[in-house]
């Protein structure tokens, strides 16, 4: 089991998010503690860096519906970058590529 690590940054287009680890029902909370101290305001773009996720359950999918719900309520939007080819299969099966912006990688301009 690899504990969920989370880095912020701010980038052009708003945070980016990138997560390390597992997300998971044991440590989804931790994901969702750091979304809501997130200020995000109208028009940005939440980036969700995936490339360092090792393991995504239904609670972390979970998560990054309500990511997308909180987002949406401040009229701000969230993208979803170099998301495991595992954890994309889920959210193709499941209908969820078809609401999620899905990058190949961190597309927000700036590497970590």
């Amino acid at each position: 089991m690899s504990p969920l690590k989370i880095t912020t940054r701010d980038a052009a287009t708003g945070p980016v998010l990138k997560l390390f680890g597992e997300l998971d029902y044991a440590n989804v909370g931790e994901l969702r503690a750091v979304l809501d101290g997130l200020p995000l305001r109208p028009g940005q773009c939440l980036v969700l860096d995936m490339s360092g996720l090792e393991f995504c359950d239904s609670s972390g999918i979970t998560a990054l519906i309500a990511a997308r719900s909180n987002a949406q309520a401040v009229q701000a939007d969230v993208a979803l970058a170099a998301v495991p080819p595992n954890t994309l299969r889920v959210l193709r099966i499941v209908g969820l590529d078809q609401i999620f912006t899905i990058h190949p990688d961190d597309a927000s301009g700036a590497r970590t």
